[in-house]
């Protein structure tokens, strides 16, 4: 049965997190919005906090905390702002994790180890320019040349790329797998940014998420060492699929904490604004769009702890994360378009938060797998087309 009750440590990470956000995201966050910049100080108070491998074992440089941790962590992060869940994401659960599980002992202690101490900053390639959804489309190619892979191709919509050290990325290694996409010839390569022919730079004019870092890496002829292949070769695009598993987690999670944002900033400004001499939190339509933020976050809340009870448990969740993820994207959006709606033209404006809680909601719903690529999973597990088999290699079980 699941016990409902947050442990002593479970809550010190949410704590952890919560302290980040109120003292380095919420004084700034407007600013480096407006401006379009991560804000300098975030990574170093995410390391100071001991947010950047907490869930990794402290054999290999972690703390050994649960994955409802790290789920309690995204959210508490987001509720502050999006980039700050983002980084959460892309350097546990689309690097450190996968690592943690694909990689081997070398490699753990190469490269695990000083991403989870925070000395190193991690992320994840896999989309493409002409490639999201559909990833046997990406192009990248990695050739055996000796001791050596020599990659060439570019990575598109990548997060922490202008500032990340490490790179988990997907490349071709079989070029006939490619012809026919097969995803059997796809593989998984670390590599790092002082590797040359590397060239990274970022993306503007996004809608959301202007805080965080966004952008492309290209690779021209880059050597990586051979030693570099994540597991073997043609197993990418499982280790893929499983990385988003654990992306997918922290974004239903962090949905979340968007949610309890959207209703904490509504319902304070329900006691404060007056309509017909009233306070606008009488008005019934208003407390309908407040009694949908609650009740999004209750249940969305409950999907993502349910997949983090599953992962705690060393069992197979993609059904379980796929369904938190799509149901509290969902939520956030319409919380967020609700809370504008409440503030009403003060909504439309970067005076208060809301603005940017309606702009950073909707990436969600698009990276990580769509809203419609979930929706057809899961309507895919009812008709019984689909079903989650044990995998080679599993996130570790986490005593409790």
């Amino acid at each position: 049965m699941i016990d409902f009750k947050f442990t002593e440590n479970q809550l010190a990470v949410r704590d952890m997190a919560r302290e980040v956000a109120t003292k380095v995201i919420n004084p700034t966050i407007a600013e480096y919005d407006r401006a379009a910049k991560l804000n300098p100080d975030l990574i170093p108070a995410l390391t100071n906090a001991n947010l950047l491998g907490f869930c990794i074992p402290e054999e290999y440089g972690g703390l050994g905390m649960d994955y409802i941790s790290l789920g309690l962590a995204s959210e508490e992060l987001e509720y502050g702002d999006t980039s700050a869940r983002v980084i959460l994401s892309v350097h546990i659960g689309l690097f450190s994790l996968p690592l943690l599980t694909w990689g081997n002992e070398d490699q753990k202690q190469k490269y695990l180890i000083p991403a989870a101490k925070g000395e190193k900053l991690a992320t994840f390639g896999l989309t493409e320019p002409a490639a999201g959804s559909d990833a046997v489309g990406i192009q990248t190619t990695a050739v055996k040349d000796g001791d050596n892979y020599i990659l060439n191709g570019e990575k598109m919509w990548i997060s922490l790329a202008d500032v990340a050290d490490y790179f988990l990325i997907f490349a071709w290694t079989d070029l006939e797998k490619k012809r026919n996409r097969d995803h059997s010839g796809l593989s998984a390569f670390i590599v790092e940014r002082a590797y040359d022919s590397i060239t990274t730079g970022s993306i503007h004019g996004k809608l959301g998420v202007r805080a965080g870092s966004t952008g492309f890496i290209s690779m021209q002829d880059v050597k990586v060492p051979a030693e570099n292949l994540v597991y073997k070769e043609g197993q990418g695009f499982k280790i893929a699929m499983f990385c988003l598993d654990q992306g997918r987690y922290t974004v239903a999670a962090g949905s979340c904490g968007l949610i309890k944002a959207c209703r904490d900033a509504s319902v304070e400004y329900s006691h404060q604004r007056e309509t017909f001499q009233h306070p606008i939190g009488d008005h019934q339509l208003v407390k309908q769009m407040i009694a949908k933020m609650e009740a999004g976050y209750e249940y969305s809340s409950y999907l993502w702890m349910k997949a983090g009870w599953l992962k705690n448990q060393g069992l197979r969740s993609t059904r379980a994360t796929s369904l938190a993820k799509w149901i509290a994207c969902r939520e956030a959006e319409e919380s967020a378009a609700n809370a504008v709606q409440v503030f009403g033209a003060y909504g439309f404006s970067d005076e208060y938060p809301v603005e940017r809680f309606y702009r950073n909601c909707k990436g969600a719903s698009i990276y990580e797998g769509t809203r419609e690529i979930h929706t057809i999973m899961q309507a895919d597990y009812a008709l019984g087309h689909r079903a989650d088999k044990q995998l080679e290699r599993d996130l570790p079980v986490v005593e409790q």
